[in-house]
This record gives C-alpha cells, structure tokens and sequence, in this order.
C-alpha cells in the first residue's frame, strides 16, 4: 500500500480551490510569454475560431455571450491585423463566414510553443511521479470539460435557439 493511498479523497471543492489557484499561476506564468498583439478577448475568438471553422458571428457572439456588435468590432480588429478571415457564405450571402487566416494560425502556433517552454521551466522542477499524476489527472479533467463543453452546446441546439 502506497502512502498516498492513506490519504482521504480530496472533495470537490478542494481540488476546485487548488485548479483556480493553478490557473491564476498558469495565467501569471502564461503572461510572460505575451498574447500582443492580440488581447484577451480577441485570443479568447481566435481559440473559439480554430475549433468552430467558419462560424457566423451571431454563433461566435454567443460563444463570448456578447453582442453581435461588440464581436462584430473584435472581429474588425482581428481582420485589420490579418488574424481573420471573413467568407460570404455559398449557400445565403447576407451571412458572414468567419475563418482564421494561416497568420491567425501561425499566431496561435507560435504562442503555444512560447506557453509549453514556459511550461516546461515549471513542470522539470518536479519530480516524474508527480509529473505523471498531474498528467492523468489534467487528461480526466479535460475529458469531463469537454463533455460538458459538449453537452452545453446540444443544449442550445435542442432548445431551437437562432444562430444566424
């Protein structure tokens, strides 16, 4: 037996205090290799972009719970510095297709790569095993986002709300 098996199960709440204390340092660590030129909310619709290619803005408006025309406005900002990309769509051409451009792409790319070798300075300070437990336990944790991320975006489906 293992001494960690000893430990009583860590409750919800605990290991929800801890992740939003982890994220606050991921945000710090992650400022240090910067978003510029994009800001928060623009990455925020670049990240949302590269997983919902060719959204129109009433769908991306809602994914931000914003306005049409506040995202409207992000998305002229995004567009001017060659992030975005807006396509006429083929099938009703009074809607608006919104793509990221290959700088957009490149954009997210290079911010990753700046965000995992931030990482990597943190996570070579601790040892492998709790490496390793920290790995299993972010895969489980983004398994159960995503099926609620997921299940969240049928909902809107099913209940026959608008998107364009």
């Amino acid at each position: 037996m293992t001494v960690t098996s000893l430990r009583p199960r860590p409750e919800p709440a605990e290991v929800a205090r801890v992740t939003s204390t982890a994220a606050e340092l991921l945000e710090v660590l992650w400022g240090r290799a910067s978003t510029a030129p994009a800001s928060a909310s623009q990455l925020r619709v670049l990240l949302i972009l590269e997983h919902h290619e060719g959204i129109n803005l009433r769908t991306l408006a809602g994914s931000l719970a914003s306005t049409p025309p506040s995202t409207s406005r992000l998305c002229d900002r995004l567009q001017a510095a060659g992030f975005v990309e807006r396509v006429v769509s083929a099938v009703d051409r009074r809607e608006v297709r919104l793509h990221l451009s290959s700088r957009g792409r490149a954009f997210l790319a290079d911010l990753r790569r700046r965000r995992e070798q931030t990482l990597r300075a943190v996570l070579d300070q601790m040892p492998a095993a709790h490496r390793v437990a920290l790995l299993q336990g972010l895969e489980a944790f983004c398994d159960a986002a995503a099926a609620q991320i997921h299940d969240g975006s049928e909902d809107v489906r099913a209940s026959g709300t608008r998107t364009a």
